[in-house]
């Protein structure tokens, strides 16, 4: 997969280093040139305007030879000399040259003659007329000047217009390619790590019964195999930890009836009558006898609910005729807390797994009738919202407090009012309605305000596809 990255963007990187360099060269030629420019055009200025002012100085030699200052006559020579190497260093025609060599030969054939001691009215009045020449050709100068600086802009705009052709010729194959990669990406790349992100997502549910097989670059498919080795290794760790509780429930059970069975007969009398404080001892003994023994229970219980959990045995099958055979279970237990029912239940069909509906059922009532006080009400509903299915149920009991929600669906927690309830539980009803809940693809919300006490809403798909549940359930139903 590193490869096919490289190979993509090499090209991207070779065209952006290209198209830098071509920048950067166009802007340092646009520098020199724009130096050179000015440069040019002062020294053109400087031509032109040192030619006149020796040619002004000359008219006032003639009017009086006492007006001209030889010294500052010479600075402004040196000047116009400097002028003229300056544009000889960057003047690169034929014509330019030919012309500053003229114009340097009539600046010293005038010098030779204003410095001549010989030099008198005559004379000065001869180099007039090679003043009219020198101006000349610092005009024609000054021109080949600027055509020669317009040229060097010429080609930098030709270069340019070369460099936006070359970039777009580039651009159009990379662009596809770009494209292209997008997509190799997007569904060679993206949909292989999409399943894995979702076999991760089950793994940290517990889900372990779905084989993990991704399909994609070489470096995916090797990760998947990972993954897929992970879960055989939790399978095997989970049905380890499963066959440890059975062993070791089944193994403290066998002397715990022999501790139990001579607790009774110690009760009983039958090694003789007991006083006061031994049968306070006795008692002692027989009530943490049977709390070890719910214990143990449990145990065994929630190892059967994790087995039973793996995987999912969907059927067609309709929720009014489930739901009557859970209450008619819970029919005594119902009529030992005087609770009142009210059921409304709508003719619904799903496809789910028949048994763990019932035992999200029965759980939720056995909840629900635990902490309802007695002549209390539990309230029962089930309808369709689209392709969803809304489960209620709710009680007039003391409520969940907030600082417990996070805890009540972890296996084996009671709360506070569990532990003061004249029914005990084992503490895994709703860790295990929210596990199969989940592996339905559903959510378990607590909702506030609409009962007095207790409400769990249940929202699941009615046509289950198998038990890869939502991702976030148990953050949620925490959260509520």
């Amino acid at each position: 997969m590193l490869l096919g990255v490289a190979v993509i963007a090499v090209p991207l990187l070779v065209a952006i280093s290209n198209a830098a360099l071509q920048i950067q060269q166009l802007a340092d030629s646009s520098r020199t040139i724009a130096s050179a420019g000015i440069g040019s055009a002062r020294a053109s200025e400087d031509l032109i305007s040192e030619t006149l002012w020796l040619e002004r100085a000359t008219r006032f030699y003639l009017v009086d030879p006492k007006l001209l200052d030889l010294h500052v006559y010479r600075e402004h020579d040196a000047q116009l000399s400097a002028s003229r190497l300056q544009l000889a260093h960057q003047l690169r025609s034929a014509e330019a040259s030919k012309d500053l060599a003229q114009l340097g030969a009539l600046q010293g054939s005038i010098a030779e003659q204003l410095f001549a001691s010989s030099a008198n009215s005559d004379t000065v009045g001869a180099t007039l007329r090679q003043f009219a020449q020198m101006s000349a050709l610092a005009q024609r100068i000054a021109i080949q000047s600027k055509v020669e600086v317009d040229a060097q802009i010429a080609g930098i705009q030709r270069r340019t217009a070369e460099s936006q052709r070359l970039l777009l010729w580039q651009s159009g194959l990379l662009i596809p390619l770009a494209v292209f990669a997008i997509v190799v990406l997007t569904f060679g790349v993206g949909r292989p790590l999409r399943r894995i992100d979702r076999a991760i997502s089950e793994l940290g549910r517990g889900n372990l019964s779905h084989p993990i097989s991704v399909s994609g670059p070489k470096d995916i498919e090797r990760l998947g195999r990972q993954l897929e080795w992970l879960r055989g290794r939790l399978l095997d760790f989970a049905a380890e930890r499963n066959r440890f509780l059975r062993h070791m429930s089944h193994e403290l059970k066998t002397p715990l009836a022999n501790i139990r069975e001579g607790t009774e007969l110690l009760m009983d009398g039958a090694v003789g009558e007991l006083d006061s404080n031994q049968r306070e001892v006795t008692g002692i003994l027989r009530e943490n006898g049977l709390k070890l023994q719910r214990l143990i229970e449990n145990l065994l219980s929630f190892s059967a609910w994790q087995t039973s959990s793996v995987g999912l045995e969907n059927s067609q099958f309709r929720l009014r005729p489930l739901v009557k055979q859970v209450l008619e279970n819970q029919q005594l237990t119902l009529l030992g807390q005087r609770v009142r029912l009210e059921v409304k239940i709508e003719d619904i069909t799903l496809n789910a797994d028949r048994g763990k509906m019932r035992l999200i059922l029965d759980n939720l009532l056995s909840n629900a009738i635990k902490y309802s006080p007695k002549g209390g009400a539990i309230y029962l509903s089930a309808q369709a919202d689209g392709e969803q299915l809304l489960l209620d149920v709710a009680d007039t009991g003391p409520g969940i407090p907030y600082d417990e929600r996070a805890h009540i669906f972890e296996a084996f927690y009671t709360g506070k009012a569990a532990r003061g309830a004249s029914v005990k539980g084992t503490g895994i009803g709703l860790s295990v309605v929210l596990e199969f809940v989940a592996a339905h693809g559903g959510t378990v919300q607590i909702v506030d305000g609409q009962f007095p006490g207790a409400h769990f809403r249940i929202t699941m798909p009615l046509q289950s596809e198998g038990d890869a549940g939502d991702a976030d359930t148990k953050e949620r139903a925490n959260a509520a």
